[in-house]
This record gives C-alpha cells, structure tokens and sequence, in this order.
C-alpha cells in the first residue's frame, strides 16, 4: 500500500471523527443523549484523561490535573509524531498492506483525539448546562494543550445480575458495555486488534528470492 492510499484512509476517518465530534459539541449540551437503539445510544460526554476518564493525576498524587492534562497532551503528541514517522518508514520499505492499514488507523484516531485535546478548548465554548458555540467571542473554555475529547458512541448492550455461581462477582449487577467512545477510540482499537490477531501476515517480510535470477541463467543454459 502506498503513502497515498494510507493518506486517504487517514484523512475519511478524520473526517468522520472530526464532522461527528463537531456536530455533537454544537447540538448537544453535556451529558445529553439520544436513544437510536436499545443497544446503541448517542450520549454526549467529555472525557479530559487517558481511556474511560483515568488520569495521569489519579496514580502521581503530587501532579495536579492541570499538569496532568499538559504532560498527557504531550505526552500524546509525540506518540502520533512517532506513528507518522513510523507509517512512512513502512511505506518507503513496501511492507504488508495489513501492517501499512493497521498503522494507518491508528495514527488517524491518535491525530483525531489530540485535536480535541489540543484545538477545542479554544475553538468551542463550555458544553455544561448549554449547547457550545463555535467560536465564540468571550473566547473558548479552556487554553490550548487542555481541551477535552468529545466521546458519544454508547452501546449498553446488556445490563442484568450476575448469576449467582459465579465466583467473586455472583449476584452482582453488571452492564455490558458501559464506556462511551468515539469514533478516534475505535480505529485506534481496531488498529491494535490488526496488529495483535493478524501479527504474522502483518509483520511478515516480503520475500525476494535472490536464487530466481541464477535459476533463470542456469535454465537458459541447459535449454
């Protein structure tokens, strides 16, 4: 697969992360939500950590969250910065197209959530209690580096009690799946589970038998 055609997969799916956040930031107040399914709904939150809402803060006491939120942003930044680099290094070497796809992916979702972190807090008012504005005059809700990721795929799929025989977690209510993501979240996970199901075919060498053109000699000869 060529850096073009990767290019182009990373692009739609900025596209569609970025059209769906945009049109859920100015439609929706936070904590807002819409029932398309009983297993699918559209909840509107905002999520200012790392996956489901766990920050830095939460393990280094000592760091405040506003540190903490700075150092993730950063943090994330030369993450993506490492994948982009590492995409056209694979391009250039003509790897496997599920090891070239799978990349592509990720880097797409990494670069969708870091223009949340790093662009709404000042493109966008504060979505508590209203619908935000794009843009707005008295200025956006928070500085550059500190915004939130917009998340509102919800998919509660299953809710009830555990059965009882179950050990440690019998009898206990359980949901499944509680985590709201976003568009982002999914093709970064959907990259990763490539490159962990499809490991092989996506790491193999493309093989280039240097014994074909003695083959070639040695047949020409003898004919």
């Amino acid at each position: 697969m060529s850096l073009k055609k990767a290019s182009i997969i990373i692009i739609l799916i900025l596209l569609v992360d970025q059209i769906s956040k945009i049109y859920i930031k100015t439609h929706f107040a936070l904590n807002d939500g819409v029932t398309v399914f009983s297993w699918f709904k559209i909840d509107f939150i905002e999520n200012d950590g790392m996956a489901w809402g766990t920050k830095l803060s939460d393990f280094f006491t000592f760091i405040s969250d506003k540190s903490a939120k700075l150092i993730l942003t950063l943090f994330r930044i030369v993450a993506v910065t490492g994948i982009g680099f590492w995409l056209v290094d694979v391009t250039k070497k003509k790897k496997s197209k599920t090891l070239i796809f799978a990349i592509s992916i990720i880097f797409a979702g990494a670069l969708g959530n870091i223009l949340d972190s790093v662009f709404y807090g000042v493109l966008f008012s504060d979505s508590h209690m209203q619908v935000a504005t794009f843009l707005p005059k008295e200025g956006g809700y928070t500085d550059v580096f500190y915004g939130n990721v917009v998340d509102m795929l919800h998919f509660p799929i299953w809710s009830g009690q555990l059965p009882n025989w179950l050990p440690l977690v019998g009898g206990k209510a359980f949901s499944f799946f509680d985590p709201v993501f976003n568009v982002a979240d999914v093709a970064i996970s959907t990259g990763i589970g490539i490159l962990i199901v499809f490991n092989k075919k996506a790491f193999k060498e493309e093989s280039i038998s240097k014994t074909e053109p003695r083959d070639q000699e040695l047949h020409n000869s003898l004919v």
